[in-house]
């Protein structure tokens, strides 16, 4: 993987952590995400 693609997947993954971190848990639970499940969906989402 080249690292150009490596540091834009780390990007997509940040900004999905914190986007959905400032989500409520209502919000959260109304997409079917977990708190403690974020981390989870970041790294999915930068695939």
């Amino acid at each position: 993987m080249n690292v150009a693609r490596t540091l834009n997947n780390w990007r997509k993954y940040r900004q999905t952590v914190s986007e959905l971190g400032r989500m409520s848990n209502r919000e959260l639970h109304d997409l079917g995400i977990d708190r403690s499940d974020i981390h989870n969906v970041a790294r999915a989402a930068a695939r």
